[in-house]
Order: structure tokens, then C-alpha cells, then sequence
């Protein structure tokens, strides 16, 4: 990925019908398979500043995948009159430095922490040993499993890193599960009690959340699908997941 930025100076009188430009130009970006993403930004200190950031899958593919393909000329159409207020136009590569901040919480903090995940995974595999289907995958379950995958849920969903810490990390979560040769309606069953045990135990129930979590548990349950069947080779070591809200929209405190 490489990152495009445009910082543009537009006095107050041609903003509007800037920003309007830019509304149609977008249609063109959204469309072009080179664009991973983009946003237009206005300076508040400064109104007549403002700064297009586009994320490009390379700079060769902007410069000659976007440039010379068919999305270009509307594009430039929209914007060009405005081309002459353009202060600077490079690319930049991402460092690797990025993090998020403590404004939003993680899905550990918003599930109510370890006490909940605990209370989840508890209610949880009493059900898995009462199922006639996944039942006898756990026929021989450690009495401390439960805590130990709520450790892992935990450390998943942004709380602290005990499963990698105590228990071995990924290495020792993919060991659970070679040679086991799950099957499909044993997945699907596993996923429908850990959310009627959701339910149960009052996990919160906003929108945002469980898309989050069910999304996780969809991802997770599928690799150790395929991680479980015979002739299975996965990687054998990686870290463990960190999931966080995804594509949900951003939370917004409630004042």
C-alpha cells in the first residue's frame, strides 16, 4: 500500500463547489480497483486548507493503473479546475508505527472484561457436554478448559495477553485442534451454543458488538475447521488474533 496526499489552499468562496467536486470525482475513485480507500479533510484553523488522503494498492498502480485506465478522465474532469490550488501532491509509505487510542474501548472492556468471558465459557461448555453432536470432542475436557479459552477470548478481544503468557499462545491453541477432523455441522453447532450461551450469560447485545464477536467466532471456528482436517499442514506458529470493532460504525460516548 502506498499513501497519496494532496494538500490543496481554496479560498472560502470556491469551497463549496470544491467540496462538491470532489463528491462526484469520488464516485470515480470508489469505483477504480487501485483506490483502497480515501477521505478529504478541512483544516479548522485554517478553512481554506484542505488535505485528500487516497490509499492506493501501489504507486504503480496509481500512477499507471489508475492514470491510464478508465476511471481517470472523469475523475480528472471533476477536479480539475481546481488543479492550480494544489500545494503539495507525494506519496508516502506507511512505517509501521499506527496504534488506536483509549477513546474507543476494546470488545474485551465493552463485554464487561475477564469476570464475563469467564461467566460465557463456563455456561458455555456445560452445554457442549450436554450435546449429543460436540459432546464427545470434549469428552475428556480438562476441568480447567473453559477458564483457559476464556483466557484466550480475553487476549483476542483486546484484554491482556495471559493465553500467550501462560498458555503457550497460538502454537499451543492450534495443537487443540490438529487431527481432530471436525465437520461442518459440529462447527455450526459449536458457534449456535457459544451465542444462545451469549445470550444467556447477558454479553451485551448492541448491534455493533455482536457483529464484532460473531465475526470473530465465524473466522475462528473456520480455521480450526480446516486446521483440524487430515493432511492439514497450517503455519505452526503465529500470534494470537487481536480483533477489534471492524467495519461496525464508530462509537460515540453517550455525554
Amino acid at each position: 500500500m502506498i499513501v497519496e496526499y494532496i494538500r490543496y489552499r481554496v479560498p472560502a468562496e470556491r469551497s463549496e463547489e470544491f467540496e462538491a467536486a470532489y463528491r462526484r470525482a469520488a464516485v470515480s475513485l470508489a469505483k477504480a480497483p487501485q483506490c483502497a480507500d480515501y477521505e478529504l479533510t478541512r483544516c479548522v484553523d485554517e478553512p481554506a486548507c484542505y488535505v485528500l488522503r487516497i490509499t492506493w494498492t501501489s504507486a504503480e498502480d496509481h500512477l499507471r493503473g489508475f492514470r491510464e485506465g478508465p476511471d481517470f478522465p472523469p475523475f480528472l474532469a471533476e477536479i480539475r479546475p481546481y488543479v492550480g490550488d494544489i500545494e503539495e501532491m507525494r506519496h508516502y509509505a506507511p512505517t509501521g508505527i499506527r496504534g488506536q487510542g483509549s477513546s474507543v474501548p476494546t470488545l474485551y472492556e465493552w463485554a464487561g472484561g475477564a469476570e464475563a468471558f469467564e461467566r460465557l465459557t463456563e455456561t458455555f461448555y456445560a452445554k457442549v457436554l450436554k450435546d449429543d453432536l460436540i459432546g464427545p470432542l470434549f469428552a475428556h475436557m480438562d476441568p480447567g478448559h473453559p477458564r483457559y479459552v476464556a483466557m484466550w477470548l480475553g487476549e483476542v478481544f483486546g484484554g491482556p495477553d495471559r493465553y500467550t503468557r501462560e498458555r503457550g499462545g497460538y502454537p499451543h491453541m492450534l495443537s487443540q485442534h490438529l487431527g481432530k477432523g471436525i465437520t461442518e455441522p459440529q462447527r455450526r453447532r459449536w458457534v449456535n451454543l457459544l451465542l444462545d450461551a451469549a445470550d444467556e450469560v447477558g454479553l451485551p447485545g448492541d448491534p455493533e458488538f455482536r457483529a464484532a464477536f460473531l465475526g470473530y467466532i465465524e473466522w475462528g471456528t473456520r480455521l480450526a475447521f480446516a486446521n483440524s482436517q487430515p493432511g492439514a499442514v497450517p503455519p505452526g506458529r503465529a500470534p494470537v488474533p487481536h480483533w477489534g470493532w471492524g467495519v461496525a460504525p464508530p462509537y460515540v460516548p453517550k455525554g
